[in-house]
């Protein structure tokens, strides 16, 4: 059995695209996975399975969703050790005290063309970023709701994210443990 990570694009969120973490787990257990444990109401999943193309997986539970609600959620599947690679490259780890201003966006795909310029133009000047092939990392110690830079990375960098903050990635990065 490996652990993974599922992170969940768009579920509950303002009120639209409602899902019970209770009802989402039973739902991959249906599927056929073990252990499944979820973390706030924004779809952050740890589970164990046998081993399994993270790809189909996500089509799996994206068509599993849309078969029993009325939408179907973009889902990211990463394994443990890669979720573990990418929080531990953190370029900012001065900032993880500030769990709320650090956001870690994991890339649906390398980014192919990103237009740094344009990421660079719309940031503010206290802002951080850094882009991997995997991650957009994201230090806003003015808070992300103030920041143009926040609603403009997919757009620039050309692929989807789906990004929790630091908070959120010690919690999900703490129930890997616990799966361990």
């Amino acid at each position: 059995m490996h652990t993974y990570i599922a992170l969940f694009r768009g579920i509950n969120v303002g009120g639209r695209h409602s899902i019970k973490m209770a009802d989402l787990r039973s739902l991959l257990e249906d599927i056929g996975l073990h252990n499944v444990n979820s973390y706030i109401q924004s779809g952050n999943v740890v589970f164990r399975g046998e081993s399994i193309d993270t790809a189909e997986l996500s089509e799996q539970i994206s068509t599993a969703i849309a078969d029993k609600y009325d939408f179907q959620p973009k889902v990211l599947i990463l394994k443990k050790k890669e979720f573990l690679r990418i929080v531990e490259a953190n370029p900012f780890p001065e900032a993880e005290s500030e769990d709320r201003r650090l956001h870690l966006l994991f890339l649906t795909e390398e980014a192919k063309n990103p237009d740094i310029a344009g990421l660079e133009e719309v940031k503010k000047d206290s802002e951080q970023f850094e882009l991997t092939e995997n991650a957009f990392y994201l230090y806003a110690p003015e808070g992300v709701g103030r920041s143009k830079l926040v609603s403009r990375i997919d757009r620039l960098i050309g692929v989807q994210t789906t990004g929790r903050n630091w908070r959120t990635i010690r919690k999900i990065r703490e129930m890997v443990g616990e799966l361990m």
